[in-house]
Protein backbone atom coordinates (compact mmCIF):
# COMPACT_ATOMS: atom_id res chain seq x y z
CA UNK A 1 0.00 0.00 0.00
CA UNK A 2 1.44 3.46 -0.71
CA UNK A 3 2.45 5.96 2.35
CA UNK A 4 0.86 8.83 1.70
CA UNK A 5 2.60 10.89 4.04
CA UNK A 6 5.08 13.30 2.77
CA UNK A 7 8.70 12.13 3.00
CA UNK A 8 11.72 13.63 1.91
CA UNK A 9 15.31 13.55 3.60
CA UNK A 10 15.37 12.32 7.23
CA UNK A 11 15.33 15.04 10.34
CA UNK A 12 17.82 15.07 13.10
CA UNK A 13 14.76 13.18 15.25
CA UNK A 14 14.52 10.58 13.01
CA UNK A 15 18.43 8.94 13.34
CA UNK A 16 18.81 5.83 15.28
CA UNK A 17 20.76 7.47 18.69
CA UNK A 18 21.77 4.40 20.64
CA UNK A 19 22.29 0.85 19.92
CA UNK A 20 17.99 -0.40 20.21
CA UNK A 21 17.42 2.33 17.30
CA UNK A 22 20.07 0.76 15.25
CA UNK A 23 19.00 -2.60 15.40
CA UNK A 24 15.40 -1.48 15.17
CA UNK A 25 16.73 0.32 11.39
CA UNK A 26 18.34 -3.12 10.94
CA UNK A 27 15.08 -4.85 11.61
CA UNK A 28 13.67 -2.24 9.00
CA UNK A 29 15.96 -2.97 6.38
CA UNK A 30 15.38 -7.07 6.78
CA UNK A 31 11.70 -6.31 6.74
CA UNK A 32 10.96 -8.45 9.40
CA UNK A 33 8.12 -5.76 10.16
CA UNK A 34 6.97 -6.66 7.24
CA UNK A 35 6.40 -10.56 7.76
CA UNK A 36 4.22 -11.45 4.14
CA UNK A 37 7.45 -11.88 2.29
CA UNK A 38 8.69 -14.62 4.77
CA UNK A 39 5.41 -16.36 4.36
CA UNK A 40 5.00 -16.07 0.59
CA UNK A 41 8.59 -17.88 0.11
CA UNK A 42 8.03 -20.37 3.29
CA UNK A 43 4.79 -22.11 1.46
CA UNK A 44 6.80 -23.54 -1.92
CA UNK A 45 9.28 -24.77 0.66
CA UNK A 46 6.76 -26.37 2.93
CA UNK A 47 5.02 -27.64 0.08
CA UNK A 48 8.18 -29.45 -1.20
CA UNK A 49 9.31 -31.12 1.99
CA UNK A 50 5.75 -32.83 2.41
CA UNK A 51 5.62 -34.11 -1.30
CA UNK A 52 9.44 -35.27 -0.94
CA UNK A 53 8.60 -37.08 2.28
CA UNK A 54 5.49 -37.97 1.59
CA UNK A 55 4.14 -35.86 4.82
CA UNK A 56 6.37 -36.61 6.90
CA UNK A 57 9.59 -34.58 6.39
CA UNK A 58 13.20 -35.09 8.44
CA UNK A 59 12.83 -32.79 11.70
CA UNK A 60 16.14 -31.52 10.73
CA UNK A 61 15.35 -30.50 7.39
CA UNK A 62 12.23 -28.74 8.41
CA UNK A 63 14.16 -27.16 10.36
CA UNK A 64 17.26 -26.08 8.21
CA UNK A 65 14.77 -24.71 5.41
CA UNK A 66 12.47 -22.56 7.69
CA UNK A 67 15.65 -21.19 9.14
CA UNK A 68 17.08 -20.71 5.65
CA UNK A 69 14.22 -19.12 4.31
CA UNK A 70 13.96 -16.66 6.91
CA UNK A 71 17.33 -16.08 6.59
CA UNK A 72 17.76 -15.79 2.79
CA UNK A 73 14.52 -13.43 2.91
CA UNK A 74 15.92 -11.39 5.38
CA UNK A 75 19.17 -11.25 3.31
CA UNK A 76 17.30 -10.74 -0.29
CA UNK A 77 15.20 -7.40 0.96
CA UNK A 78 18.79 -5.57 1.84
CA UNK A 79 20.42 -6.59 -1.02
CA UNK A 80 16.91 -5.20 -2.89
CA UNK A 81 17.11 -1.88 -0.76
CA UNK A 82 21.02 -1.37 -1.28
CA UNK A 83 20.37 -1.92 -5.37
CA UNK A 84 17.14 0.61 -5.41
CA UNK A 85 19.16 3.11 -2.75
CA UNK A 86 18.85 5.83 -5.47
CA UNK A 87 15.14 4.84 -6.76
CA UNK A 88 13.42 4.25 -3.68
CA UNK A 89 13.41 8.05 -2.42
CA UNK A 90 11.31 8.57 -5.42
CA UNK A 91 8.55 6.24 -4.69
CA UNK A 92 5.72 7.14 -2.08
CA UNK A 93 5.92 3.28 -0.95
CA UNK A 94 9.45 3.05 -0.28
CA UNK A 95 10.85 6.56 0.60
CA UNK A 96 10.67 5.56 4.18
CA UNK A 97 12.69 2.08 4.03
CA UNK A 98 16.15 2.86 5.79
CA UNK A 99 18.46 3.16 2.94
CA UNK A 100 16.18 5.62 1.46
CA UNK A 101 15.75 7.96 4.44
CA UNK A 102 19.35 7.17 4.91
CA UNK A 103 19.39 6.07 8.81
CA UNK A 104 21.71 3.25 8.02
CA UNK A 105 24.57 3.51 6.01
CA UNK A 106 25.03 1.61 2.48
CA UNK A 107 28.21 0.19 3.94
CA UNK A 108 25.96 -1.27 7.07
CA UNK A 109 23.42 -2.52 4.52
CA UNK A 110 26.40 -4.46 2.65
CA UNK A 111 27.64 -5.36 6.16
CA UNK A 112 24.45 -6.60 7.15
CA UNK A 113 23.75 -8.71 3.90
CA UNK A 114 27.38 -10.50 4.65
CA UNK A 115 26.36 -11.64 8.30
CA UNK A 116 23.33 -12.84 6.76
CA UNK A 117 25.48 -14.47 3.87
CA UNK A 118 27.63 -16.32 6.34
CA UNK A 119 24.41 -17.85 8.48
CA UNK A 120 22.80 -18.95 5.15
CA UNK A 121 26.02 -20.80 4.20
CA UNK A 122 25.97 -22.75 8.02
CA UNK A 123 23.07 -23.73 7.80
CA UNK A 124 23.95 -25.63 4.38
CA UNK A 125 26.71 -27.20 5.99
CA UNK A 126 24.68 -30.22 6.72
CA UNK A 127 22.90 -30.60 3.70
CA UNK A 128 24.16 -33.39 1.20
CA UNK A 129 26.53 -32.18 -1.88
CA UNK A 130 23.63 -32.12 -4.53
CA UNK A 131 21.80 -29.78 -2.14
CA UNK A 132 24.67 -27.83 -1.19
CA UNK A 133 25.16 -26.64 -5.06
CA UNK A 134 21.13 -25.71 -5.65
CA UNK A 135 21.39 -23.90 -2.48
CA UNK A 136 24.55 -22.01 -4.30
CA UNK A 137 22.66 -21.69 -7.50
CA UNK A 138 19.65 -20.25 -5.30
CA UNK A 139 21.79 -17.28 -3.63
CA UNK A 140 23.13 -16.21 -7.07
CA UNK A 141 19.19 -16.08 -8.02
CA UNK A 142 18.81 -13.94 -4.98
CA UNK A 143 21.37 -11.65 -4.97
CA UNK A 144 21.31 -11.04 -8.79
CA UNK A 145 17.52 -10.18 -8.65
CA UNK A 146 18.03 -6.48 -7.62
CA UNK A 147 19.68 -5.69 -9.99
CA UNK A 148 17.62 -6.98 -13.14
CA UNK A 149 14.83 -3.94 -12.91
CA UNK A 150 17.27 -1.38 -14.83
CA UNK A 151 17.01 -3.93 -17.74
CA UNK A 152 15.14 -6.25 -17.67
CA UNK A 153 11.19 -6.32 -18.26
CA UNK A 154 9.86 -9.33 -16.34
CA UNK A 155 11.78 -9.09 -12.71
CA UNK A 156 8.70 -10.51 -11.63
CA UNK A 157 9.93 -14.35 -13.42
CA UNK A 158 13.53 -13.55 -12.22
CA UNK A 159 12.09 -13.48 -8.86
CA UNK A 160 9.89 -16.28 -9.07
CA UNK A 161 12.73 -18.60 -10.19
CA UNK A 162 14.74 -17.43 -7.24
CA UNK A 163 11.24 -18.56 -5.03
CA UNK A 164 10.73 -21.57 -6.34
CA UNK A 165 14.19 -22.84 -6.14
CA UNK A 166 13.35 -24.12 -2.29
CA UNK A 167 11.78 -26.80 -4.16
CA UNK A 168 14.56 -28.43 -6.14
CA UNK A 169 16.68 -28.07 -2.93
CA UNK A 170 13.90 -29.56 -0.73
CA UNK A 171 13.73 -32.56 -3.11
CA UNK A 172 17.52 -32.92 -2.84
CA UNK A 173 18.16 -32.57 0.44
CA UNK A 174 15.03 -34.86 1.82
CA UNK A 175 15.32 -37.89 -1.03
CA UNK A 176 18.93 -37.28 -2.87
CA UNK A 177 17.37 -36.61 -6.60
CA UNK A 178 14.98 -33.92 -8.05
CA UNK A 179 12.05 -35.91 -9.42
CA UNK A 180 9.55 -34.62 -12.56
CA UNK A 181 6.83 -33.60 -10.07
CA UNK A 182 9.79 -31.59 -8.60
CA UNK A 183 10.31 -29.58 -11.66
CA UNK A 184 6.21 -28.86 -12.41
CA UNK A 185 5.92 -28.01 -8.65
CA UNK A 186 9.12 -25.36 -9.44
CA UNK A 187 6.84 -24.12 -12.58
CA UNK A 188 3.93 -23.74 -10.85
CA UNK A 189 5.58 -21.50 -7.91
CA UNK A 190 7.24 -19.61 -11.54
CA UNK A 191 3.80 -18.36 -12.53
CA UNK A 192 2.48 -17.67 -9.32
CA UNK A 193 5.05 -15.66 -8.18
CA UNK A 194 5.27 -13.77 -11.24
CA UNK A 195 1.39 -13.49 -10.63
CA UNK A 196 1.18 -11.98 -7.52
CA UNK A 197 4.34 -9.73 -7.80
CA UNK A 198 2.70 -8.50 -11.25
CA UNK A 199 -0.49 -7.17 -8.53
CA UNK A 200 2.19 -6.11 -6.26
CA UNK A 201 4.01 -3.90 -8.84
CA UNK A 202 0.37 -2.49 -10.15
CA UNK A 203 0.60 -0.66 -7.15
CA UNK A 204 3.97 0.85 -7.88
CA UNK A 205 3.25 1.05 -11.91
CA UNK A 206 2.80 4.96 -12.11
CA UNK A 207 6.36 5.76 -9.96
CA UNK A 208 8.38 2.53 -11.52
CA UNK A 209 7.12 4.68 -15.50
CA UNK A 210 8.27 8.50 -13.95
CA UNK A 211 11.79 7.03 -12.50
CA UNK A 212 12.87 3.79 -15.50
CA UNK A 213 11.99 1.22 -13.27
CA UNK A 214 10.95 -2.47 -15.08
CA UNK A 215 8.32 -4.22 -14.13
CA UNK A 216 6.02 -7.14 -15.62
CA UNK A 217 3.07 -4.23 -14.65
CA UNK A 218 4.32 -1.84 -16.81
CA UNK A 219 5.16 -4.36 -19.52
CA UNK A 220 1.72 -5.86 -19.48
CA UNK A 221 0.02 -2.59 -19.95
CA UNK A 222 -3.73 -2.87 -20.12
CA UNK A 223 -3.44 -6.64 -20.39
CA UNK A 224 -1.81 -7.02 -17.26
CA UNK A 225 -5.19 -8.49 -15.57
CA UNK A 226 -5.51 -10.78 -18.38
CA UNK A 227 -2.16 -12.19 -18.05
CA UNK A 228 -2.20 -12.12 -14.05
CA UNK A 229 -5.28 -14.75 -14.76
CA UNK A 230 -3.58 -16.72 -17.35
CA UNK A 231 -0.76 -17.01 -14.61
CA UNK A 232 -3.06 -18.06 -12.17
CA UNK A 233 -4.40 -21.05 -14.04
CA UNK A 234 -1.68 -22.30 -15.11
CA UNK A 235 0.16 -21.78 -11.54
CA UNK A 236 -3.09 -24.10 -10.48
CA UNK A 237 -2.84 -26.10 -13.18
CA UNK A 238 0.62 -27.09 -12.78
CA UNK A 239 -0.55 -28.07 -8.83
CA UNK A 240 -3.00 -30.24 -10.07
CA UNK A 241 -1.24 -32.26 -12.23
CA UNK A 242 1.14 -32.28 -9.26
CA UNK A 243 -1.34 -34.60 -7.58
CA UNK A 244 -2.16 -36.30 -10.39
CA UNK A 245 1.64 -37.76 -10.54
CA UNK A 246 1.99 -37.85 -6.67
CA UNK A 247 -1.53 -39.66 -6.35
CA UNK A 248 -2.72 -37.13 -4.12
CA UNK A 249 -6.70 -37.34 -2.63
CA UNK A 250 -9.43 -35.06 -2.16
CA UNK A 251 -7.96 -33.23 0.78
CA UNK A 252 -5.54 -31.93 -1.66
CA UNK A 253 -8.11 -31.22 -4.17
CA UNK A 254 -10.47 -29.40 -1.80
CA UNK A 255 -7.13 -27.05 -0.76
CA UNK A 256 -6.88 -26.49 -4.78
CA UNK A 257 -10.29 -25.70 -5.32
CA UNK A 258 -10.38 -22.98 -2.19
CA UNK A 259 -7.09 -21.44 -3.76
CA UNK A 260 -8.42 -21.05 -7.18
CA UNK A 261 -11.64 -19.21 -5.23
CA UNK A 262 -9.13 -17.16 -3.90
CA UNK A 263 -7.35 -16.50 -6.91
CA UNK A 264 -11.24 -15.41 -8.68
CA UNK A 265 -11.23 -13.06 -4.99
CA UNK A 266 -7.68 -11.68 -6.48
CA UNK A 267 -8.32 -11.05 -10.33
CA UNK A 268 -11.62 -9.16 -8.63
CA UNK A 269 -9.95 -7.20 -6.15
CA UNK A 270 -7.80 -5.39 -9.29
CA UNK A 271 -10.23 -4.96 -11.77
CA UNK A 272 -10.32 -1.27 -11.63
CA UNK A 273 -6.23 -1.34 -11.25
CA UNK A 274 -7.08 0.44 -7.85
CA UNK A 275 -3.56 0.40 -6.16
CA UNK A 276 -4.59 0.00 -2.65
CA UNK A 277 -6.84 -2.96 -3.66
CA UNK A 278 -3.96 -4.17 -6.06
CA UNK A 279 -2.22 -4.69 -2.76
CA UNK A 280 -4.90 -6.20 -1.03
CA UNK A 281 -4.29 -8.76 -3.78
CA UNK A 282 -0.91 -9.12 -3.38
CA UNK A 283 -1.49 -10.10 0.77
CA UNK A 284 -4.21 -12.48 -0.07
CA UNK A 285 -1.45 -14.56 -1.57
CA UNK A 286 -0.38 -16.11 1.65
CA UNK A 287 -3.82 -17.41 2.27
CA UNK A 288 -3.49 -19.05 -0.82
CA UNK A 289 -0.47 -20.53 -0.44
CA UNK A 290 -1.82 -21.78 2.99
CA UNK A 291 -4.92 -23.31 2.02
CA UNK A 292 -2.47 -25.35 -0.74
CA UNK A 293 -0.35 -26.37 2.03
CA UNK A 294 -3.29 -27.01 4.38
CA UNK A 295 -4.93 -29.49 1.47
CA UNK A 296 -1.57 -31.05 1.12
CA UNK A 297 -0.97 -31.72 4.91
CA UNK A 298 -4.05 -33.03 5.74
CA UNK A 299 -4.13 -35.33 2.62
CA UNK A 300 -1.15 -36.98 4.18
CA UNK A 301 -2.07 -36.76 7.56
CA UNK A 302 -5.48 -38.64 6.41
CA UNK A 303 -3.97 -41.21 4.37
CA UNK A 304 -4.55 -44.78 5.30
Amino acid sequence: MRNTTDIDRPTESDAPSGPRRRLREYARLMRLDRPIGIWLLLWPVLWALWLAAEGRPDETLFVIFVLGTFVMRSAGCVMNDFADREFDPHVRRTADRPLAKQSVSPAEALGLFAVLALVALALIIPLNRPTQVLALIGGVLAVTYPFLKRFFSLPQAYLGAAFGWSVPMAFAAQTGSVPPEAWVLFLSVVLWTTAYDTMYAMVDREDDLVIGIRSSAILFGRADRGIVALLQAGALGGLALVGVMRSLGHWYWAGLAVAAALAVHQQLLIRDREPSACFRAFLNNNLFGLVVFAGLALDYLFRS
